[in-house]
């Protein structure tokens, strides 16, 4: 066992096997061991975690060596404080640009959650209402939960100045296309992030010798994984309701690690908004009726990638040439100016366009093959159809007005 510490050659009749380092006078003093070795022993204050040996009986120690072994102390709050360390050390290595850690317990925005949800604020989004009471508290995603690691990946990119759909056909010379967010630009974050978080939990069991379970989460888990974010010190919740870091603004993916590991809480992240509202002031659908409140059935977001029936007339213009969700309350953010370009997202897949020519011709097999490994297949072809002809539209709409 690499944790026990032989202190004297087989030979000798007071070999000692401890089943934890500990700090031991030099044998070699010794007159009935004139062959003992002395023995270098890690000192115990940078013990990471309590060893899994610890506290078997120890096999044949004569009273005499007995009496020369100080007592073992295991300092809780050194350990804890390490293996938090060695989390955050790894999340970076893989490639996460912010982590921190909440405490696994019930959240206090349960409540507006479900004030929210009465006031049929989720749209059609009928899975909110289930399993709300996991939503409400982290901990039942996971027996003995008690911390929450979070983490955040930036997936800024840089957008055309403007993008075929801004101008009418005539214009540019191209046929006309539609926006998508940034986010679902290239491959689907939902794999990446996972696979990440999935890592980050192997690489603990492989650098913190305490036994913990684990459970990856995204955003397809029942989480409020903002909230968590909040707490955690990642990001303040913004008054567009999206997460938001000084220097990553809002453009960065969560992810989260329910686990058995006690770890060290960080400080809750503090409000930056201040008194702008450039967020609010710039939607243009009216989608939030106060700061930090969102109405998702007036979301350009929920409407283009969740809405699954007819959107209503009077939205429709007001959608612009966004085909598959919306950037404007990011877009206008002074937070989004700062932050570095990510290198992680493919953009082979889905860029900032789709044509509108290209999905008027689609069928399933064409959709399912085009889309492939996209996060923009969470919209049916229907939906994708339907979003294009709203489009195509507003497009036709703003030349015709622009050339009156």
């Amino acid at each position: 066992f690499p944790a026990f510490r032989t202190l004297a050659p087989d030979s000798m009749p007071c070999a000692v096997q401890m089943p934890y380092p500990v700090q031991t006078p030099c044998l070699s003093k010794r007159p009935a061991c004139p062959n003992a070795l002395p023995v270098q022993t890690p000192c115990l204050s940078k013990r990471p975690a309590r060893s899994r040996f610890a506290g078997r009986s120890i096999r044949s120690i004569d009273p005499q060596t007995l009496s020369l072994i100080p007592p073992y102390r295991y300092d809780t709050s050194v350990g804890v404080a390490d293996n938090t360390n060695i989390v955050k050390n790894l999340a970076g290595k893989l490639g996460f640009h912010r982590a921190g850690i909440a405490e696994a317990q019930k959240l206090r925005h349960g409540d507006y959650l479900q004030r929210w949800l009465d006031e049929d604020r989720c749209g059609e989004m009928a899975y909110l209402r289930r399993n709300n009471e996991i939503r409400r508290d982290p901990a039942k995603l996971l027996d003995g939960a008690r911390s929450v690691i979070v983490v955040a990946m930036n997936y800024r990119q840089v957008r055309p100045e403007q993008s075929p759909g801004d101008r009418p056909p005539s214009e540019h010379g191209s046929p006309p296309a539609g926006r998508v967010a940034m986010y679902a630009w290239g491959r689907d974050y939902h794999k990446i992030i996972k696979k990440r978080l999935h890592a980050l939990a192997d690489a603990m069991r492989e650098q913190i010798s305490q036994p913990f379970d684990a459970r990856c989460c995204v955003d397809t888990v029942p989480i409020l994984e903002r909230e968590l974010a909040a707490l955690s010190g990642v990001g303040w919740i913004g008054k567009n309701t999206l997460a938001m870091h000084e220097s990553l603004g809002s453009y960065f993916f969560l992810g989260e690690i329910v686990t058995t590991l006690e770890l060290l809480p960080d400080a809750p992240a503090t409000d930056h908004c201040g008194t702008c509202t450039r967020c609010l002031d710039a939607c243009p659908t009216d989608a939030f009726p106060n700061p930090y409140e969102m109405d998702a059935s007036r979301c350009i977001s929920y409407l283009t990638i969740e809405h699954r029936s007819e959107i209503p007339e009077p939205l429709k213009p007001l959608m612009g040439d966004w085909i598959f969700g919306c950037d404007v309350c990011q877009e206008v953010c002074p937070f989004n100016g700062r932050g570095s370009v990510s290198n992680i997202f493919d953009l082979d897949s889905v860029g900032p366009t789709l044509p509108l020519d290209e999905i008027d011709a689609w069928d399933e097999d064409d959709r399912r093959e085009r889309l492939r490994g996209s996060a923009v297949k969470r919209a049916t072809l229907s939906m994708l159809k339907r979003n294009a002809s709203i489009v195509r539209r507003n497009i036709e709409q703003a030349g015709d007005e622009q050339n009156s």
